[in-house]
């Protein structure tokens, strides 16, 4: 039996419905809020394993300044309300939790210098500045979760968790601890060298401080390899026929 023909309007209707259709698909959908939690520590410590370290590191992405790790061992009974990656927090709420973490938990921290960034990378200065970290803390642990996708050399179990700042309780705490610690240390640096706004900018490469690196000259704090701060190094090396080193001399604090 042949079918009966469409009518204008029901065609009409018809392509309506699927691009209604289409559309839907094409929305986001409204992303569940995530939060760190206690789970995997949990898991670990039901299972005998006793104590539980997370670790993270702040400063992997500046040009100026080292990369500062930090190992937490939460308390089970004393874990700080509010724990998240302190990415999400802004810098009041990361200074009240560091006090927090700090008088409920064990905490260590270690730095990567500029002089260990510059001679052996950034991503190898993270990790050992981690390790070290780790094996700071008061009490060894004989467990590790740390955020990322590589696992540290640090003497007992590690886990390596993507984004485990935003998933896994202590390495939020850890994320906490390094970014606040690294924050007041830009910000000291910042009152020996004026001009360069690293207590606003912590060193990262916005333009206020891309232009204070062409205006002022880098300072013995910022990375040499580091892209901006290679070329204005070429640029005054050209310039005066000094060697890097020799111009960050003429630039230290008298």
């Amino acid at each position: 039996m042949a079918s009966t023909p469409k009518s204008k309007a029901q065609i009409a209707k018809a392509k309506a419905v699927a691009r209604e259709k289409a559309k839907a698909k094409r929305l986001a959908l409204k992303a569940a809020i995530v939060r760190p939690s206690f789970r995997r520590e949990r898991r670990v410590l039901n299972s005998g394993i006793f104590p539980v370290a997370g670790c993270d590191e702040a400063g992997r992405g500046p040009l100026a300044g080292p990369v500062v790790a930090a190992a937490v061992i939460l308390d089970p009974a004393r874990i700080p309300r509010g724990l998240n990656d302190s990415k999400k927090l802004d810098m009041e709420a990361r200074e009240a939790l560091y006090e927090k973490i700090v008088a409920t938990a064990q905490v260590s921290v270690a730095f990567g210098s500029v002089e260990r960034i510059d001679r052996i990378n950034i991503l190898r200065a993270s990790l050992w500045a981690l390790t070290r970290a780790v094996k700071a803390l008061p009490v060894k642990p004989k467990m590790v979760f740390v955020d990322g996708n590589m696992k540290i050399d640090c003497g007992c179990d590690c886990e390596a968790v993507v984004s485990g700042d935003a998933l896994v309780l202590s390495v939020a705490a850890a994320s906490i601890i390094a970014k606040v610690t690294r924050d007041r240390l830009m910000a000291r640096i910042g009152l020996a060298y004026p001009g360069y706004g690293f207590e606003r900018h912590m060193g990262y490469a916005v333009p206020e401080h891309r232009d204070a690196i062409k205006r002022l000259g880098p300072t013995p704090h910022h990375r040499k390899h580091f892209a901006p701060v290679a070329a204005q190094f070429a640029a005054m090396q050209a310039e005066t026929g000094m060697a890097p080193n020799d111009v960050l001399a003429e630039m230290l604090p008298a």
